[in-house]
């Protein structure tokens, strides 16, 4: 064989192996990942409010990067750094409200999430959070630095190319009723709660958001808190609950479908509930020992404040838990959630 040849076929094969790696483990279509809502996906926006919906603090934290408390509720990385990450933008984002921000770390996207809170206003202001109508002035103040330091292209770029996703409703349901329940039957809280959504969903694309993911409520009947309120002595899931999510998730899917006509954003329903609801109900079958109760204290009510390094009994390995505290799963288990949501539908939130 002629030398020359061999040298020129092994240089394509140089060539070829890198380009191929470059294009599996480089993200060109997604430059940036946006997050609205609450504790599901906030990592570190209550930190520095006046709260007591707060994480940054031990246990919570135990299993991320470093054992570093960074206000993530869960012993390690939540749902937004696990997308970043699969979507090959970065291995976590960092909390709009994140000290030490600098402008390049906007690039790839922020949290603009804060525990607490919900689409109600009256839900943040109740635990004292930041309210999703505020997250958006924030994300208006985000896109102000972005045309001020790289120009409007940039600006135009992100809109048209990023993901934004919007998690709430559990704070809305579970807890803000009660303060609602004179002037709204479950069913009725349930729809107007869906009807917030909804407007939340035409401001975020009145803004320039193109690709917009919006979550289902959550089984949040089955969560350790309302299995230990209303669970009775089995601890079993509160129904009443779930078909008021339930009820939630219906009114918000045939609203998004009547908003995509509507809109000139791509808006994508992303149901959370039944993944959720089959490994709270069937979690051995995903390798966990202990799904009516959290990692710590005693796993029923212990959750923010009431999750700290001076509670007893938390256990020592939360990957054999669903659930970190009595709200919030482990990381383990985020993981296998988005894990079967990004094989779902990442090709919907794509360019």
């Amino acid at each position: 064989m002629d030398l020359r040849f061999l040298c020129s076929l092994l240089l394509f094969f140089v060539v070829e192996a890198t380009t191929t790696k470059t294009k599996a483990s480089g993200n060109t279509t997604v430059p940036a990942l946006i997050v609205f809502g609450d504790s599901i996906m906030d990592t570190g926006n209550n930190n520095d409010i006046p709260t007591l919906v707060k994480s940054n603090f031990p246990p919570y934290g135990k299993e991320f990067p470093g054992g570093i408390p960074t206000g993530r509720f869960s012993d390690g990385k939540v749902p937004s750094d696990i997308i970043a990450n699969a979507l090959g933008i970065a291995k976590t984002l960092p909390p709009y409200l994140g000290s030490n921000l600098k402008p390049n770390d906007l690039l790839k996207g922020v949290i603009f999430a804060s525990g607490g809170s919900g689409y109600d206003p009256l839900t943040s202001k109740l635990s004292s959070v930041i309210p999703v109508s505020d997250q958006l002035e924030y994300f208006q103040q985000y896109l102000s630095t972005i045309k001020q330091h790289f120009g409007e292209e940039k600006v135009k770029f992100i809109l048209e190319k990023s993901v934004f996703l919007v998690v709430s409703s559990s704070n809305d349901l579970s807890e803000t009723y009660w303060a609602r329940s004179l002037e709204y039957s479950r069913t009725a809280y349930a729809e107007y709660v869906a009807d917030l959504a909804s407007d939340f969903i035409k401001k975020l694309s009145g803004l320039g958001a193109k690709n917009i993911g919006v979550f289902s409520a959550v089984p949040v009947g089955c969560v350790p808190a309302q299995r230990t309120l209303f669970g009775g002595f089995k601890r079993e899931c509160y129904e009443t609950l779930n078909n008021m999510a339930m009820h939630f998730n219906s009114k918000l899917s045939s609203s998004m479908d009547a908003l995509q006509k509507e809109l000139s954003s791509k808006l994508v329903y992303i149901d959370i509930y039944e993944i959720l609801h089959d490994i709270m109900t069937n979690s051995s079958k995903y390798g966990f020992k202990v799904a009516d109760k959290g990692c710590c204290g005693t796993g029923r009510v212990e959750a923010a404040v009431l999750c700290n390094k001076l509670t007893p009994f938390t256990c020592s390995d939360p990957s054999t838990h669903v659930f970190f505290d009595s709200y919030h799963p482990t990381e383990k288990a985020y993981q296998i959630i988005t894990d079967k949501l990004m094989k779902k539908y990442q090709k919907y939130l794509g360019n």
